[in-house]
């Protein structure tokens, strides 16, 4: 395995997202790797046979990005050391495959992402997005379970 300098973390700004940066975090440090946090608005192209928003889809889409980005600033100022270096991307389109695309365009070396994902009838639409990125992501995976 080559060495690893680069390491993309997927966050939905939960608690536990807040575990899995606090892994990778220490993982970065002992490997001396850059972070990339990236969040990914699901699109609602998947969602559109549920509801009618009463903003145009467009609209509503770029106003959903702008509040991810706020959220995105908020949660690394909330979870990083001051002026410790972390990139962000606030990204939109299929979950998995946007981490997946990123990953690769930007030539990451690790994934570290946590093991919750879709339950039920939900799961059975969308499928699971660690085990979508686990299964093609153009680099090493590690997927850490919050809850141990």
């Amino acid at each position: 395995m080559n060495d690893i300098t680069k390491i993309l973390v997927p966050v939905d700004f939960s608690e536990n997202s807040q575990k899995i940066l606090k892994s990778a975090h220490t993982l970065a440090k002992k490997l001396k790797a850059a972070i990339t946090v990236v969040y990914v608005m699901q699109t609602f192209e998947d969602y559109s046979g549920f509801f009618v928003p009463h903003l145009p889809l467009a609209q509503f889409e770029e106003e959903m990005l702008k509040s991810a980005e706020g959220k995105m600033e908020s949660f690394i100022d909330e979870h990083t050391e001051p002026g410790e270096a972390i990139e962000t991307k606030v990204l939109s389109g299929d979950v998995a495959e946007e981490i997946i695309n990123f990953a690769d365009k930007n030539s990451m070396d690790m994934i570290v992402m946590g093991t919750h994902g879709y339950r039920g009838f939900e799961k059975a639409l969308f499928g699971s997005i660690a085990e979508k990125v686990v299964k093609t992501a153009p680099c090493p995976v590690l997927v850490v379970n919050p809850y141990k």
